[in-house]
């Protein structure tokens, strides 16, 4: 198609039935993890030996190592460590959340993988999880906003109202960072959106000197090399000065707020914030390569359904 094809129509997708074709059962779908895991050949997750012996037959873990004599499975020591779920309900589970770009509720992954509501919530919250990739530092120039994430005051029960509240009273503070050089972005929960919190993201994630565009909100006031336009009179871009780029992030998480999950809660928003963001960021890529790429940062990370629910 031509560059005038909308979207990102240069990417080549996959349809639910070439996933199928794709993988087909358990077993073609745990050899896909096994070659995304470990493209050189199977290593010790407990000691790094290629010295392995594979046992195909002792299922769950048909692996073993000849140097620190232990045996464990391509899940092990991942995010899908000790998941009694199949592989190919994993790869399913990436897919779906993968080209869900406004997300996927635990009712619908329910419903389409055969599993538990229960069981379906804690396997996207553990996707998620891979989506978790830390700090990287923009080169610039990043544009900076933040904005809040939360229900409607009018919607509330009326016992769950807060009198004369402001639009952003009982909501929680998300900042967030795009480079409009790579389209990349980064977003996090903060407690406060005063000056330290702010230009402190905004240092520890920008090249220093690389050039900032933000709003007019006083946390910003003080920044190296940056320019800013008055929302507040309606000045929305002035010159390269403008925020256009991160709110148009923001209204895809909001999106898939309203649209896709109705609430997340403050105790989980972090998550939601990291699948949000990690999918926008490998969105260029074909489908396959975005699951590869999720399945690959499944491994070194943990997150048990005790340390998911604990208050």
């Amino acid at each position: 198609m031509g560059n005038k094809a909308p979207g990102k129509s240069h990417r080549k997708g996959i349809s639910l039935l070439q996933l199928i074709r794709i993988f087909p059962d358990d077993a073609t779908a745990e050899a896909w993890f096994v070659k995304q895991r470990w493209p050189q050949g199977v290593h010790c997750p407990f000691c790094d030996s290629d010295n392995i012996q594979e046992r195909p037959t002792r299922k769950p873990q048909p692996y073993r190592c000849r140097e620190c004599r232990k045996d464990f499975s391509v899940k092990t020591g991942t995010l899908m460590h000790d998941s009694k779920l199949g592989f190919r309900i994993w790869a399913l589970a990436l897919y779906l959340m993968n080209t869900g770009i406004k997300g996927v509720s635990s009712m619908k992954l329910h419903r389409d993988l055969g599993i538990t509501q229960k069981t379906a919530w804690y396997l996207a919250h553990r996707i998620r999880e891979a989506w978790a990739t830390g700090e990287q530092m923009f080169s610039g120039p990043v544009e900076v906003d933040e904005t809040y994430m939360g229900g409607k005051n009018a919607n509330k029960h009326a016992s769950k109202k807060i009198q004369n509240a402001n639009g952003t009273v009982g909501k929680t503070a998300v900042v967030g960072m795009k480079d409009r050089k790579t389209n990349q972005v980064q977003a996090t929960v903060v407690e406060r959106t005063n000056q330290e919190t702010l230009q402190g993201f905004v240092n520890s994630r920008r090249v220093p000197g690389a050039k900032v565009y933000t709003d007019e909100h006083g946390g910003y006031i003080g920044l190296s090399n940056h320019e800013s336009v008055k929302h507040s009179v309606g000045q929305y871009v002035e010159n390269m000065a403008h925020t256009n780029g991160i709110e148009s992030f923001w209204a895809m998480l909001k999106r898939g707020y309203y649209g896709t999950y109705h609430k997340m809660s403050i105790k989980h928003l972090s998550r939601y914030v990291n699948e949000f963001s990690g999918r926008h960021n490998i969105r260029p890529l074909d489908t396959m390569t975005q699951m590869a790429r999720v399945a690959r940062r499944l491994a070194g990370k943990r997150l048990s359904y005790a340390d998911l629910i604990a208050v």
